[in-house]
């Protein structure tokens, strides 16, 4: 590990804050950081992929279907009558034939015809490009039907845009924060997705693969130094509280993890993923990026703390930092609650629309599972405040100043319990002590 020095070259004075933490500790702390990086990184080895997993052909039900690009050609007004579509009381208005025109694949330029209700979430115009699935084994005026609305331009402007407002507001910083995004995201795509659909246990490739997202993201953004390794033991901390007690009210109270249709959907393509594991993998992986934010923010107000202040002891720095740590933890868990409440929002509509009791809804898996994952991960957040803060202080406070290094008190404008090295005799010594030796002399 190494921290930024700032070197005096020659000049009467020392450029910058000295590096408040010392070579002994930075060596206790790449001791256990190195270790921990080398058995993550030979558990990458082991759980990689060795090619595609095995499974069933493709049943063509729900996200395991055969998809194709197609363009809309044209849209016809017709009666619903007309076309034999029996709408559902209380719906009015007329429905529309929409003309498809498949523009990749083995039928390229093949037509089908679709049929649009007025109550459907999706209309269609001439010229929109569309995603429409292909089932090779059905009748062929069947084979093709529209599966979605073909989103990519959007989508890719709206990453562009976010790239290059990080850059411009960040700059290399904001650069080498995409660039982790980057990692973080083949992360996830080359080796836990497929790592977990081959059958390794789920959540021994979330803590693999979490680790190596840790370890890449927040040493690439904010250095390698005992700064940054001091965020990653919180965060590595946190990780393993919340992986006991998650696994402990998942088994206590016996959730399953199959939940949702696409859930039961995996589980069928895929019966060896234990989705047990999969819920506790999810835990993991979701509280990881929110975890970086509070430990990171944690340990540099430690620091800067330190800075401002040279002479505060570790219990002075530690109760300082939490106050800041206090206000982190109310606006992260509130924010944490708010997300899981706006994701699971038609659920919740549902239990509304059904007047069932709020003890009902809380206790049910599909709800309990939402509440388990919120409150362990909300309890891991809120343990990494203190936890951080803790090691920080004391990691920043334990620097020690070299046996027969010369030091003698700063000059005016200078913290006060600042040390400056390099002073010309003399230099920065008050008026006071001059005049007193002068007097001794004659």
């Amino acid at each position: 590990m190494t921290e930024h020095h700032e070197g005096h070259h020659g000049h009467s004075h020392q450029h910058g804050p000295p590096a408040p933490v010392s070579a002994h500790l930075r060596r206790v702390i790449a001791a256990v950081l190195i270790p921990f990086a080398a058995l993550m990184a030979a558990g990458l080895v082991l759980l990689w992929p060795g090619g595609e997993p095995e499974r069933e052909d493709r049943t063509g039900v729900g996200f395991d279907q055969q998809l194709e690009q197609a363009r809309v050609t044209e849209v016809v007004e017709t009666s619903c009558e007309e076309l034999g579509v029996q709408l559902a009381s209380g719906i009015e208005g007329e429905c529309a034939q929409a003309t498809v025109e498949v523009t990749s694949g083995q039928d390229t330029g093949h037509t089908f015809t679709e049929v649009v209700t007025p109550d459907a979430s999706q209309q269609f115009h001439v010229g929109q490009e569309v995603v429409v699935a292909f089932a090779p084994d059905a009748p062929e005026e069947l084979r093709y039907s529209v599966s979605d609305v073909d989103r990519q331009a959007p989508m890719l402007w709206l990453a562009a845009i976010f790239a290059v407002v990080v850059v411009l507001v960040g700059r290399l910083r904001g650069l080498l924060a995409l660039v982790g995004l980057v990692v973080s995201f083949a992360v996830l795509t080359l080796f836990i997705l497929p790592a977990i659909l081959g059958g390794s246990n789920p959540l021994l490739v979330a803590v693999v693969g979490g680790s190596v997202i840790m370890l890449t993201a927040l040493y690439l953004c904010h250095g390698v130094n005992a700064r940054t390794s001091v965020a990653v033991l919180g965060t590595l901390v946190s990780l393993i509280l919340i992986g006991l007690l998650g696994s402990v009210f998942i088994e206590w109270a016996h959730l399953s993890g199959n939940t949702d249709d696409q859930t039961g959907l995996v589980h069928s393509l895929y019966p060896r993923i234990e989705i047990q594991g999969l819920l506790l993998a999810g835990i993991l992986i979701g509280s990881l990026g929110v975890l970086d934010d509070v430990t990171v923010t944690q340990t540099s107000a430690v620091w800067e703390l330190k800075r401002a202040d040279p002479g505060a002891g570790w219990l002075k720095l530690y109760r300082s930092a939490m106050r800041i740590g206090r206000d982190h933890i109310a606006s992260v868990v509130n924010t944490l609650v708010l997300a899981y409440a706006g994701a699971a929002l038609p659920l919740m509509l549902l239990f509304t629309i059904a007047r069932a009791s709020v003890s009902t809804v809380a206790f049910s898996e599909l709800v309990s599972e939402e509440i388990v994952r919120t409150l362990v991960g909300s309890i891991g957040l809120v343990a990494s405040v203190p936890v951080t803060t803790l090691l920080a202080a004391l990691v920043v406070s334990a620097d020690r100043p070299a046996p027969g290094a010369a030091s003698i008190p700063a000059p005016a404008g200078a913290p006060a319990d600042g040390v400056v090295t390099g002073v010309a005799p003399g230099a920065g010594v008050p008026a006071a002590t001059n005049r007193h030796r002068r007097r001794r002399k004659r």
